[in-house]
């Protein structure tokens, strides 16, 4: 099995500061189409297909793979994606959650597999380098914040 986790603080030094509310809303909006914050065609398809009080389902091409996710959202806190469909399986949490002095941070954590592979494997090895090297979750905790300074200063959160 895989596990990941990432911490970045929402208002660093010298960045405009977010609000938890604009925080969140960048998180619920990234959930719900993943397109306007990744990298231009790595997500190619992102769409909700079905929607209950409680969650969403989305599907997604992100990096050429198919996924079908089961999101969960906790309002101004937390969104779960619970893998349903696609090459991992497992849940990937973003979370907003104050520090011991009080800021506002944002991470993420996964427990993750890998469907057909060996547990454990060199592929479950090779994504954990992935997920936890310069270009994996904590990069994308990062540009999701700065997206969501981008909507934010455009009016669109």
């Amino acid at each position: 099995m895989i596990y990941s986790t990432a911490s970045v603080p929402v208002n660093p030094p010298g960045e405009p500061v977010l609000t938890r509310a604009q925080a969140w809303a960048g998180l619920e909006l990234k959930a719900r189409d993943a397109r306007l914050f990744l990298p231009p065609g790595l997500c190619t398809r992102c769409d909700v297909v079905e929607e209950s009080p409680t969650h969403f389902v989305r599907e997604a091409t992100i990096g050429g793979q198919d996924l079908r996710e089961i999101v969960a959202l906790e309002p101004q806190s937390k969104v779960t994606f619970f893998q349903a469909a696609g090459p991992r399986e497992g849940a990937i949490v973003n979370e907003l959650h104050e520090d011991e002095a009080g800021a506002l941070r944002l991470r993420f954590y996964g427990y993750l597999g890998l469907r057909g592979k060996t547990p454990g494997g060199p592929e479950e090895k090779a994504e954990q380098a992935q997920l936890d090297g310069e270009n994996g979750y904590r990069a994308a905790l990062l540009s999701t914040l700065k997206r969501t300074r981008e909507l934010v200063a455009e009016g669109r959160l």
